[in-house]
């Protein structure tokens, strides 16, 4: 790692160090209403009496579940016929037709999930209602639920023999109106301060410097594309002097996307796009932004519970992981690509070789350069964002290996917003287990023991993921709708097809991108994963929660294991690495490490 690199990760945890304890402290009475607004605000006494809901009743664990499930049941309903109705909608310039059953089906289900992995072009396929009312509105929802389930299962540690883990509703309003809105409202001001578009325009045409040639499909007299005899498309030489920009509510939705950990781009591009990202600063704290309600759900934790070192504790392990695969993914991408060192003979023709002494700079856009983009990728994919700023499709084997890897581990490190703190504490519960057994004492954690039941709930929560990455990639290689995606065959394309299914299932939403998703067969099969890898994990988290707050707390012993400072830091991340990676090791081993020694085997 060169000097800019070292200097840009300090800074990014610096100045998430310094974030993090305020922002936990703020969530963290928000969230058990120790803060003076949510108790006096009309505004929420006015919704919840409007809805007919008793906010300050308690829920047991099953009732909370399926108050979780039947909203977002309902949203991914309004989402999915926003979309197959946007035709005949308003705010519709552009006359963006209806969008397909398949496609429609797997957008609703994936911002729905938080996943918001995109299968269609924003800037070419969806309306600015529908982005605004449909996906920006999920985008807040869905990050306000993972953050209720976080904050039920913190109740389950905090509370003891009690029967309920709070409630649904006013968990969801909580997170909605009092973190995520206001944040949201700020950074929105800041993005179009800084460029970032938020308008109502249509699209614009203008005029360019240059005249762009291409080749154009060439039409019949019925004006339908003509191909030849092997079924390829015929094409002709065409140019053109104007340029459509794409225009519309950029900078609202923006905010949400990262603040939120959700990553569905306005455009195309995503991130790398000048209108949502124009800028080094504003690249800087999109990241910022992305880590900086995971970050402080750490310290909320703690401080819910009564004793802040056990948030910092699982901060410490989150961030120590994040550091060291940080470090390696930018150290992949600066060492380059060993076949493009051999491109230009530099003493016969005077021309620098830099493929290797600058770095793999294909596929990341020049004013960001190497380690933003890689610190970006690693960041987007710790923290089950998904939003891309470069194109990881395009990076080297173990540069690639690592956002696969940190989606793999289960996004735990800092992870989504709420999803990453119940995710690492579900493996805490683990670790507590496993060093219970290894020191022959029934494991209990922050005064609870772990028994039978939370072990069964701990197992699906763990193996859920896995099941679905690995059985969703084997369906996919071994059928030929799965293969008729793969642009690149190999051990890249089936590292394309296993990032796919670990990004759905993990509910990321990042993408190699060399991969042809947008096909029924891809739709329909990674949307199940999508689902199934977010409600398959929160059901039984919300079941652990509600037998750990039924329990009696039970007092510290000099045989209670700690479960803060560098041992229990150390217990953890060897935990993650071991149960969360081991699933995965001979699917990486296909795919990017094979990938990786074919590469530099021939240097």
């Amino acid at each position: 790692m060169n000097d800019h690199a070292w200097i840009l990760l300090g800074l990014f945890m610096a100045m998430l160090l310094l974030l993090a304890r305020p922002m936990g402290i703020y969530i963290s009475r928000v969230m058990t209403m120790g803060n003076h607004v949510t108790r006096v605000s009309g505004v929420e006494k006015a919704v919840f009496r409007a809805c007919g809901i008793q906010r300050d009743e308690e829920m047991g664990w099953l009732r909370y579940a399926l108050a979780v499930l039947l909203f977002n049941a309902l949203g991914l309903l309004a989402v999915y016929a926003l979309q197959r109705l946007q035709l005949w909608l308003p705010l519709n310039p552009q006359a963006m037709a209806n969008v397909s059953p398949d496609s429609a089906f797997n957008t609703a289900v994936s911002f729905v999930t938080n996943t918001n992995w995109q299968g269609y072009g924003g800037e070419s396929t969806m309306g600015y209602l529908i982005q605004m009312l449909g996906l920006t509105v999920q985008n807040f929802v869905s990050a306000a639920t993972g953050i209720a389930v976080a904050i039920a299962l913190i109740r389950g540690f905090a509370r003891h023999s009690a029967a309920g883990i709070g409630n649904a509703w006013a968990d969801i309003f909580r997170a909605t109106i009092w973190i995520l809105l206001p944040l949201s409202l700020l950074f929105a001001l800041f993005l179009s301060s800084q460029g970032v578009i938020q308008n109502f325009a249509t699209y614009q045409e203008v005029s360019t410097l240059d005249v762009t040639t291409y080749r154009a499909p060439k039409l019949d007299a019925d004006g339908q594309a003509l191909k030849d005899e092997q079924g390829n498309p015929v094409t002709e030489p065409a140019s053109t002097t104007t340029q459509t920009l794409a225009m519309g509510p950029v900078a609202s939705q923006e905010a949400i996307k990262m603040l939120g950990t959700n990553g569905g781009g306005f455009f195309n591009a995503n991130s790398a796009h000048p209108f949502e990202n124009p800028t080094p600063l504003v690249n800087f704290l999109q990241m910022l932004s992305i880590f900086l309600i995971p970050g402080g759900l750490c310290i909320a934790f703690g401080c819910i519970v009564g004793d802040e070192r056990q948030g910092w504790t699982v901060f410490a392990a989150m961030a120590l992981l994040f550091v060291s695969f940080a470090i390696g993914a930018i150290t992949f991408e600066q060492q380059g690509n060993p076949l493009l060192a051999t491109v230009g003979d530099t003493e016969a023709t005077g021309v620098r070789t830099t493929a290797l002494t600058d770095g793999n700079m294909e596929g990341k856009e020049a004013r960001f350069g190497i380690a933003d983009s890689a610190l970006f990728a690693t960041i987007t994919t710790a923290a089950s964002c998904g939003a891309v700023n470069a194109m990881h499709d395009s990076f080297t084997p173990l540069g690639g290996a690592v956002p696969l890897v940190m989606m793999q581990l289960g996004e735990v490190v800092f992870g989504g917003v709420g999803s990453g703190l119940y995710g690492m504490l579900i493996f805490a519960v683990m670790a507590v287990f496993i060093a219970g057994l290894m020191i022959g004492r029934t494991p209990e954690y922050l005064g609870k023991k772990i028994e039978a039941h939370e072990m069964k709930m701990t197992s699906i929560a763990i193996l859920a993921t896995p099941l679905l990455v690995l059985v969703g990639t084997a369906v996919a290689v071994m059928t030929e709708a799965g293969r008729a995606g793969i642009a690149n065959p190999g051990a890249h394309g089936f590292a394309e097809i296993l990032y796919a299914f670990s990004s759905a299932a993990n509910n990321n939403g990042s993408a190699f991108a060399g991969l042809s998703a947008n096909t029924p067969f891809y739709n329909v099969l990674l949307a199940l994963a999508m689902w199934f890898g977010r409600f398959a994990v929160i059901v039984p988290v919300l079941a652990m929660a509600g037998s750990l707050t039924a329990k009696k707390r039970i007092s510290v012993t000099a045989g209670t294991l700690p479960t803060h400072g560098p041992l229990f830091v150390t217990l953890l991340i060897g935990v993650v690495l071991l149960v969360g990676l081991l699933n995965y090791v001979p699917a990486l081993a296909l795919g990017p490490l094979v990938e990786h020694l074919m590469l530099w085997s021939t240097r």
